[in-house]
């Protein structure tokens, strides 16, 4: 089992430095270089001349300038900066683009990371809950009187420094949940192999750290991240969590097959639309081999899911899906308490479809309200997100209720925003899958909480967070503790549910 207390998502293990293609065919490039090694030990100095024949593939990269810096960006030991500029003009193009039509439009700007500068990058708004404020909408009053919300959009805020929900405005510019890409004006173009990078807004997002290295440390795929003083256009500094964002290489550098990764849009719903992709085209976005325009394994176990009745859904569907993996994923949510999984309104998770097992995975993505609600829920319950959904703030503390949580439970008892998604309830619901789940859930249980790893992952990662000009140390203290009794309250409940 890896090490539970290590900080940040581990990195890319080295076979995954080597491209995929070349760690599957690895014997032609072997015998090509024995041959070369025989051929100049027999003729000597004679001149050989190598032409190497076969798929292209196996060597070459589709990152043609990749950009290295000055050090690992996911080295914790290091102190990260992170700079932005942009023209005025750029800036209010970005922003009156989203205002008049909802349009994230990408903008030129320079990056600067660790000192290393990157001219002509793009930036453009991420996210929906956290952009209502730049669109000017109130999500409490709105709420509050009744109106409606667009769809995906969560009404509440979580407390500081515990992640939730943090309103962007068009007036802080750090307070924007950017996506930086370094392709998008360079064709092949990428900085440490990556060709995004995602800021969150918020500070200083514990919870979602560590519901990274969580995950990372339960073998599960997930996303690295790193933690950086953040400006822009010579801002004020603030802390700000920086997250790999997922790309054709991230893709293929997921699992050792090969396959494709799909994304659930934010809209989506897991539900069979016919066969024609193109009905597809506003539910899924796929991320690699995107030239191949492939979602069929999508659309057929999607009809099939559509049509089983309990009994096929029991029989065959680990013709279709891991069920491990899923049952770990599910699992996992519960665990971390996130309220905006494969289930949310934010519909937030990928699908890794394996070409060799032909089975589907489901991958995590956007873990930013995991950790900050109910800790008390148990483990067939679901996080959900709204007004009634959630228990209050700590006492003492400033903003509004986390953001998930259980429907029913805490004060307010107010209307559930919980979406789900019928591949969830299921297989939750499913008599033939309880006994899997049961066993996964409780084996988690004690790598991420009765290890007590995820306190030792919270006390390292209070070592490594740097302050900034909105991020003062009395401020990051007061939110490791506010985590450390939410883990401690979690851990108790866990422990009360299981000896009972």
């Amino acid at each position: 089992m890896p090490d539970p207390t290590r900080v940040a998502p581990p990195k890319r293990r080295w076979r995954h430095r080597i491209p995929k293609s070349l760690r599957q065919h690895w014997k032609l490039p072997l015998a090509f270089v024995l041959f070369v090694v025989i051929v100049a030990s027999v003729f000597g100095a004679t001149t050989v001349r190598p032409y190497i024949t076969g798929d292209a593939d196996i060597i070459a990269s589709e990152i043609t300038d990749n950009i290295t810096g000055t050090v690992d960006l996911f080295d914790t030991s290091v102190t990260h900066e992170l700079s932005v500029e942009m023209t005025q003009a750029e800036y209010n193009d970005m922003i009156t683009s989203f205002q008049k039509s909802g349009d994230k439009k990408w903008v030129t700007a320079d990056v600067t990371i660790d000192g290393t500068r990157i001219n002509d990058a793009s930036v453009r708004l991420k996210g929906n809950s956290t952009l209502m404020g730049v669109r000017g909408i109130d999500p409490a009053k709105s709420a509050k009187e009744g109106a409606e919300i667009p769809e995906g959009i969560e009404p509440t805020q979580g407390p500081p420094g515990m992640g939730g929900l943090t309103q962007a405005s068009a007036d802080d510019p750090t307070s924007l949940p950017l996506l930086i890409s370094f392709d998008e004006n360079a064709d092949g173009r990428a900085y440490q192999g990556m060709t995004e990078l995602s800021v969150r807004p918020g500070s200083p997002v514990l919870n979602e750290a560590m519901a990274l290295s969580l995950t990372a440390a339960t073998d599960q795929p997930t996303q690295r991240y790193a933690y950086t003083v953040y400006s822009v256009n010579g801002s004020p500094t603030a802390t700000r969590l920086v997250l790999e964002h997922p790309d054709d290489t991230y893709a293929n550098s997921l699992f050792d097959s090969d396959g494709y990764l799909y994304k659930a849009d934010a809209n989506s719903r897991l539900e069979y639309r016919g066969d024609d992709q193109s009905a597809y085209a506003d539910q899924f976005k796929q991320i690699n081999a995107v030239d191949s325009g492939n979602l069929q394994p999508l659309i057929t176990f999607l009809k099939w899911l559509d049509s089983a009745n309990d009994k096929e859904f029991d029989a065959h569907l680990a013709d279709y899906i891991d069920v491990e993996s899923f049952a770990k994923y599910l699992a996992t949510q519960n665990l971390l308490v996130n309220g905006d999984d494969m289930s949310g309104p934010g519909q937030n998770y990928y699908l890794w479809y394996d070409l060799e097992t032909r089975k589907f995975t489901v991958v995590s993505w956007d873990l930013n309200l995991a950790m900050t609600g109910d800790a008390t829920i148990g483990p067939k319950e679901s996080a959900s997100i709204g007004p009634g959904g959630q228990n209050g703030p700590p006492e003492g503390a400033d903003g509004a209720a986390p953001a998930a949580g259980v429907p029913g439970k805490g004060p307010g008892g107010g209307k559930s925003q919980k979406v789900g998604n019928q591949l969830k309830e299921r297989f939750l619901e499913s008599g033939a899958f309880a006994d899997l789940y049961d066993e996964t859930y409780w084996s988690l249980y004690e790598q991420i909480y009765r290890s007590g790893a995820a306190l030792r992952v919270l006390d390292e990662l209070a070592t490594t967070i740097p302050t900034s000009d909105g991020l003062t140390a009395q401020s990051l203290e007061t939110s490791v503790e506010e985590m450390r009794a939410w883990v401690q309250q979690r851990t108790t409940t866990l422990d009360d549910i299981r000896s009972a």
